[in-house]
């Protein structure tokens, strides 16, 4: 199987960059991180091209725009062999990471506030607090 790493975050996350040269680096992984290229006003320039042609949301998520950049993410969500979540992240992103899990694929998550505790985070594999802890659970891994 193929080491790719789906990394989920924000576009408004200004680490994600970094996140990824580290994980590469570091674990040697394939790390998808290509998203982040749309830069960090991406949606709201989505929405607000489609509301300017009179589109509602349900009727911008079936355009074209929306239908390629879903099949982007979906298919590198499709390739890859596990996800780490980078918080904060919006609905997008936790949607990315239960959808591989979903798929049986190991599914972490970065922890950005130590303090704040969701008892649903355990349907990930496993939460760090720390960027080391997370590379080396991934090279013990696989």
């Amino acid at each position: 199987m193929d080491k790719i790493i789906y990394l989920i975050g924000s576009l408004r996350n200004p680490k994600i960059p970094e996140i990824g040269k580290i994980l590469r680096d570091e674990t040697g992984y394939e790390v998808f991180d290509d998203w982040f290229a749309g830069g960090p006003d991406a949606d709201d320039a989505w929405k607000r091209y489609e509301e300017t042609r009179g589109h509602n949301y349900d009727e911008a998520l079936q355009g074209f725009a929306a239908n390629h950049i879903f099949e982007y993410d979906y298919y590198h969500l499709n390739r890859a062999s596990m996800g780490i979540l980078v918080l904060p992240a919006g609905k997008s992103g936790h949607l990315e990471l239960g959808y591989l899990i979903g798929q049986g694929k190991p599914g972490c998550i970065l922890l950005d506030d130590v303090d704040r505790w969701d008892v649903m985070y355990r349907l990930a594999n496993s939460v760090y607090s720390d960027l080391p802890s997370l590379v080396e659970r991934i090279l013990n891994y696989g």
